[in-house]
């Protein structure tokens, strides 16, 4: 199986969307989603039009999108940005059928080259939900290292959580 990374298009944004209103609220759960926060699929839709229509530097957030053989199995996104710096990182197998075979490492390695490259960041964090294990294990695989667990609403979806706070700073 061949495995890409790339950024994710405008119109490729629907996976987001769908990844989140099509999934059990038992997997929400576990991602430390609160299915009463996601938006609208059309104002979901509106805010993703609006993010890409922005340049690079002054996006609030920026995705990625996992290709294997060309089929989309996943993507990442990256918030809090503070460009030249750092940023947030999320991660999503959005086929079932792929976690647990190390795609996501793999994705993630090429993610953290990409994000580093087009955002000019030095480090790169990631909180999954404490109690998520695939997450948590992917990005230690990743070259990730553990800084702490901590309580926090990690962001707009998500409700007050136990979280593992994940670091990956640039190699000079």
């Amino acid at each position: 199986m061949e495995l890409h990374v790339r950024e994710m298009r405008h119109e490729e944004t629907s996976l987001v969307i769908d990844y989140f209103h099509s999934s059990t609220p038992e997997h929400l759960e576990m991602l430390g989603v609160d299915p009463t926060r996601l938006p609208p699929r059309d104002v979901w839709g509106s805010l993703f039009k609006s993010l890409y229509g922005l340049p690079l530097a002054e996006r609030r957030g920026f995705y990625l999108i996992w290709l294997a053989d060309g089929r989309p199995i996943g993507f990442s996104s990256c918030d809090k940005i503070v460009f030249g710096t750092q940023a947030n990182m999320h991660l999503h197998v959005t086929e079932p059928a792929q976690r647990q075979r190390g795609v996501g490492e793999k994705c993630v390695r090429q993610s953290v080259d990409i994000y580093f490259q087009m955002l000019e960041i030095k480090q790169l964090f990631c909180e999954p939900n404490a109690f998520n294990v695939g997450p948590n294990r992917t990005l230690q695989r990743a070259g990730f290292k553990y800084v702490k667990t901590h309580m926090t609403v990690p962001g707009p979806l998500n409700f007050h959580q136990a979280v593992n706070r994940w670091l990956i700073e640039r190699r000079v």
